[in-house]
């Protein structure tokens, strides 16, 4: 082993925002927070996923191949219908994906694609 995961970090034009939607959405704190940058986690020390500011900010067209996602966040859930519900009231938007076999796609408000697992 050369070195261990620290962080997943997401470029995003603000990173408190983006940092309270995800949150919400993984059931985690934040552990770090500055304007320019803040972490997420379970625990302090623990550092799952972080955010940080960058302008100007560009986000994914997914599913577009001449700007591609990139990145993207996986989240397993139990109930999709609820879950869906529930990225959405938060400022998620629906992505149209041609086939959505035990997963939908989204955007999170800055723009970046994740996807809600189930089945």
């Amino acid at each position: 082993m050369i070195g261990r995961l620290e962080k997943t970090v997401l470029d995003c034009p603000d990173p408190r925002a983006l940092a309270a939607f995800y949150a919400e959405v993984l059931g985690m704190r934040v552990t770090e927070d500055s304007p320019d940058w803040v972490v997420l986690g379970r625990r302090p020390g623990d550092r799952d996923l972080a955010f940080q500011r960058a302008e100007p900010y560009d986000p994914p067209d997914w599913p577009h191949p001449g700007h591609p996602q990139q990145e993207h966040l996986d989240v397993r859930v139990d109930d999709v219908d609820a879950a869906e519900r529930s990225v959405l009231a938060l400022g998620a938007r629906r992505l149209p994906a041609e086939r959505e076999e035990g997963f939908r796609v989204f955007a999170d408000p800055a723009g970046h694609p994740f996807c809600l697992l189930f089945g």
